[in-house]
């Protein structure tokens, strides 16, 4: 899929609410939100806080999703085309960091 078929898909599914998107304070907190439940989910899974043993296995892929998500919601309600975006992010690692790591041969 596309980013901007994601960013319509989202689009039509918020707009179908009276609601629609959160100010941009609000969403800054469910995007913290997200992450703060991925990295959770990270440390369990791969740092030194092992889950209790009646706590089930959380879904990294679920928690990406959901990042993603409350991001497409941010990039909508502000107008941000995120290919674009990314577009430009990519040209800057591409120029500033080209030499700051060691080349695979």
């Amino acid at each position: 899929m596309e980013i901007k078929e994601m960013q319509r898909e989202v689009d039509s599914w918020i707009t179908q609410f009276e609601e629609g998107y959160w100010n941009p304070l609000s969403m800054l907190a469910r995007l913290a939100e997200e992450v703060g439940e991925f990295a959770r989910e990270v440390n369990h899974q791969y740092g030194e806080k092992p889950k209790k043993p009646e706590e089930p296995m959380g879904d990294l892929t679920l928690e990406l999703g959901d990042i993603l998500f409350i991001v497409v919601c941010y990039a909508n309600s502000l107008n941000i085309d995120l290919e674009d975006a990314f577009k430009r992010v990519m040209a800057k690692y591409r120029y500033r960091d080209s030499d700051r790591w060691t080349r695979k041969e």
